[in-house]
């Protein structure tokens, strides 16, 4: 089976997700097996230490002790404690007390040295003990830290360089949009003049062409000239108008209604809901998000069926109204995917519909569009909410 290209990008965001998850994983793994034999190391210096401690503790002093004094004081790095059998303290090595508020920072450093690691008990004379409490050293705590602080960089880095990709693809398909917009009205306005001409000269020579005709190519001529001015809008500030709402749906599925088959019923229901009700829009960018959703939703249904424009509720600000028809339906995982460029189900067409009709609503009119709800086999219905003037 052979996938579209945004099956195809969700085949290889799920690849990248799962080497990231790899890549992550190997490196928590990896840091702590260092972190384990660190720790290891860390207690065999403590207890290396300790006996330093002991022999010196139980010394006479007669013999060469130079060598214990030196393997006490190469411990630098990891903090301990002594305490004797009762819990006094009779010395520390290594605390560093910065950035603590606390009146008794020793007890402090005990306490913690107890969660971290299991003390070793020294006998240096009958019935007499020393406890030994050690806590982690700085480089250990930094690398139990560092795998998380470098996954969070490469996160931020991978966030960073998406947003910047996500946005340098979306002005690069504006300015595709755009030019070819505008290209579109350029070339469909030499045609559109010369067949004006043409209306304008078989009128005039009193051919044998019936009135019907001729008004009906005339209004052919004015959608043409309505088309050309929507795609010469695309990629500029329109200007918007305050319209009553009803008055524009009314005019767009009148026109629709008149194209359609007549197994295909296009009603606004409960019209009184919409009376009063004014909006700020570009007609004719306007009429075309209505036209568009209304020819999806006669693909949807297969040239059979109803779609109904309702309201859904009025703030101060915001209105909503719903497009519903009972077509085949739409599929969860494609509620926000059936709004990109190129996604279509129909083996002919570019898949630009309802892409344009999401850019017209959101990027010229502030508003927002999307699938309220959908079930296979029984319909869909697409929310718009647009600023009440």
């Amino acid at each position: 089976m052979q996938l579209n290209n945004y099956e195809l990008k969700k085949v290889l965001k799920v690849v990248l997700l799962f080497f990231a998850f790899l890549i992550g994983f190997f490196s928590l793994w990896y840091t702590n097996n260092l972190v384990e034999k660190l720790e290891l190391q860390e207690r065999e210096k403590i207890a290396t230490w300790a006996d330093a401690t002991r022999i010196l503790a139980t010394s006479d002093l007669d013999g060469d002790v130079n060598f214990l004094l030196k393997i006490i004081e190469a411990n630098k790095t990891i903090p301990v404690i002594l305490t004797d059998d009762k819990g006094n303290v009779n010395g520390s090595k290594n605390l560093d007390s910065t950035g603590y508020n606390g009146d008794n920072y020793v007890a402090h450093s005990l306490s913690q040295m107890k969660e971290q690691n299991d003390p070793m008990e020294i006998e240096y004379a009958e019935g007499q003990k020393i406890m030994i409490y050690y806590g982690n050293s700085i480089l250990l705590i930094q690398l139990r830290v560092f795998p998380y602080f470098q996954l969070g960089v490469i996160a931020l880095f991978l966030a960073i360089s998406y947003f910047a990709f996500s946005y340098s693809r979306t002005s690069e398909q504006n300015k595709v949009w755009a030019g070819m917009s505008k290209e579109t009205a350029h070339q469909l306005g030499t045609p559109i003049s010369s067949l004006m001409g043409w209306v304008e000269y078989i009128k005039e020579s009193n051919a044998n062409v019936s009135p019907d005709v001729i008004r009906e190519m005339e209004h052919d001529m004015e959608r043409l000239g309505l088309i050309t001015d929507r795609f010469s809008k695309i990629g500029s500030e329109p200007s918007l108008t305050n319209y009553a709402l009803l008055d524009v749906l009314e005019e767009s599925v009148s026109y629709i209604n008149s194209r359609t088959s007549d197994k295909v019923n296009i009603v606004i229901v409960g019209q009184e809901k919409f009376e009063d009700v004014q909006v700020a829009v570009n007609k004719p960018l306007f009429a075309w998000v209505v036209e568009n959703l209304c020819k999806n939703a006669v693909d949807a249904m297969e040239g059979r069926g109803d779609i109904k424009f309702e309201m859904a509720g009025i703030g101060n600000e915001w209105i909503q109204f719903d497009v519903t028809d009972n077509g085949k339906g739409i599929p969860p995982s494609k509620h926000k995917t059936i709004f990109k460029p190129g996604y279509t189900t129909k083996k002919r067409g570019w898949g630009l519909g309802l892409s344009l009709v999401k850019r017209i609503v959101e990027n010229y009119h502030r508003g927002k569009i999307y699938v309220k709800s959908s079930e296979l086999g029984k319909g869909t219905s697409f929310r718009i909410e647009l600023k009440q003037v």
